[in-house]
């Protein structure tokens, strides 16, 4: 399966140093990428939009049928995550989806990629189909086509009905892996004439841990010492039982389309991951293996299976029998069951070894991976804001030297600022091109990247803060009871890119900040 299993322990590290120190020279010549460039630079198929997810934007929580999901749950037992703060409205979408897809018209997306929420299509998990829900995402579909927008649409956001959560506990079952299949194949047949683009799981890796182990976000389940407030659940072997039953899942959703749909419909089924970057905290061999581990467990977690048929060595040598074997079938299945990987891209981390996690008797997927994940040198904070954009081109380097640089799209990529009424968002510009720029110095090199969306379109409920802080181009005012939208500095820059404008980016910023001023004072924003 790979040369490096054949070499000896300081063979591999020696290697792996040699790839990991030319990462690093390159990471310095690709911090922003590439600094001038049009939309004509990049591919005419290669899509440029924005990404929302259903609980976050949609609102109309129990409206027309829809049931809870485990989200809506959550937010209500964990009131003080959020500061009391809900997404019954939201950015209320599943009302002004028609002025919200005028907005992308506006900014000039070519592309829109959102979620169906699956206790709104069929609000208990399994069994009919709401018709309100068929006729609100039938509708949102034709808005966009309308308009030339492209739907990009995920099929699972961490949104399980609560009803299948309550019935036999969701991901932990292997139930979930019919019951997912069946809602894939009402999605595929009533809105695959028209979606071309499908997503199974978002983000599967960073549910599982986020779900299973720190019970930072629903369904909230985890055990001492490695969660919060802990009620339920098992840290060390949840999150990989979970990851597994989404692996088979979605791979059985794939193997549907394939033999059901694809003559017909013609359309692309991939998965989504959470993938930053990790480069080592020190040249130490110790380190350099430790990033390593980190790379395996973030992405080889499910890329290995969807490339190879298995789990990365050091995953199962870690965790043991804590992680689930995959079976003959499950090889079968789940082997080269994807047509692209998509890719949630925010944070660039240092990884410094841990030998202390080691010697742990119960350790959860953090201490499996034994080290120290910090922000910067120094810092283990973990904030996501990281700004260095060369760790999406490390992404998209090792994917190709690793897992033969299968398609990709970078379905996540944004800035989180704080919700203070501000449309002069200057830093998220810098950011957005920045990240693009070294998107297109990949795609020079060879990536085989097919999209960017950025993350988010609205300031929506975010999985951490709720409405504190937003990632959105668009302002949503949410004293306002018709939740007037207003777009950013951001929206404008990256309209005006869409169109074809060309300058660097310190004129970008000028230039922008100057339209904004001349818009705000010609309109009511």
């Amino acid at each position: 399966m790979s040369k490096l299993r054949s070499l000896s322990m300081a063979m591999y590290v020696d290697v792996v140093f040699l790839a990991l120190t030319m990462s690093q020279i390159m990471a310095r010549m690709v911090l922003v990428g590439v600094e001038n460039y049009t939309r004509a630079d990049f591919p005419a198929d290669f899509a440029f939009g924005a990404a929302t997810s259903a609980y976050q934007v949609e609102g109309a929580a129990f409206e027309d049928g829809k049931m809870p999901s485990i989200w809506d749950t959550f937010v209500r037992a964990h009131s003080d995550f959020y500061g009391g703060a809900t997404g019954d409205i939201a950015c209320d979408q599943y009302h002004k989806y028609k002025e919200d897809v005028q907005c992308m018209v506006d900014t000039s997306l070519e592309a829109y990629r959102f979620s169906i929420s699956w206790s709104r299509l069929i609000p208990n998990g399994r069994g009919p189909v709401n018709p309100k829900g068929l006729e609100y995402y039938n509708n949102l579909i034709d808005e966009l086509i309308i308009h030339g927008i492209q739907p990009h649409v995920t099929m699972y956001h961490m949104d399980t009905p609560q009803a299948l959560e309550d019935g036999y506990g969701g991901w932990l079952s292997r139930t979930m892996v019919r019951d997912f299949t069946v809602y894939a194949d009402v999605c595929f047949k009533e809105f695959g004439d028209r979606v071309r683009h499908w997503t199974t799981v978002n983000e599967a890796n960073a549910f599982a841990i986020g779900g299973y182990d720190n019970a930072l976000i629903p369904p909230g389940r985890c055990s001492l010492p490695f969660g919060l407030a802990c009620t339920k659940g098992n840290s060390s072997t949840e999150p990989y039982i979970a990851a597994h039953n989404m692996l088979l899942a979605h791979s059985s959703a794939v193997k549907l389309y394939n033999r059901k749909y694809k003559g017909s419909q013609h359309g692309f089924v991939g998965l989504n991951i959470y993938a930053p970057w990790f480069f080592p905290y020190t040249k130490a061999a110790e380190d350099i293996k430790a990033a390593q581990r980190a790379i395996d467990f973030y992405i080889g977690w499910f890329l290995h299976p969807l490339v190879f048929g298995d789990y990365p060595d050091i995953m199962k040598k870690n965790a043991g029998t804590r992680i689930p074997a995959l079976t003959r079938h499950d090889f079968e299945l789940v082997k080269g069951s994807f047509d692209f990987i998509g890719l949630n891209h925010y944070a660039t981390f240092y990884i410094k070894d841990d030998p202390s996690s080691h010697k742990m008797e119960i350790r959860d997927v953090n201490t499996d991976i034994a080290a120290t994940i910090m922000y910067e040198r120094g810092d283990s904070s973990l904030d996501q804001d990281n700004e260095t954009s060369s760790g999406l081109y490390e992404v998209l380097e090792y994917l190709k030297r690793v897992y033969a640089n299968p398609p990709t799209y970078v379905h996540e990529n944004g800035q989180r600022t704080v919700r203070n009424g501000t449309l002069n968002d200057t830093a998220r510009v810098e950011y957005m091109h920045a990240y693009i720029g070294t998107l297109l110095r990949a795609l020079r090199n060879g990536a085989n990247s097919k999209g960017y969306f950025m993350w988010s379109f609205l300031d929506g409920f975010e999985v951490v803060g709720g409405y504190q802080k937003g990632f959105g181009m668009y302002f949503v005012d949410l004293s306002d009871k018709q939740l007037k939208r207003y777009p950013k500095l951001s929206a404008h820059w990256y309209s005006n890119f869409l169109r074809g404008r060309s300058i660097g980016p310190n004129e970008a910023i000028e230039a922008e900040h100057q339209h904004f001023v001349s818009s705000t004072a010609k309109s009511s924003w």
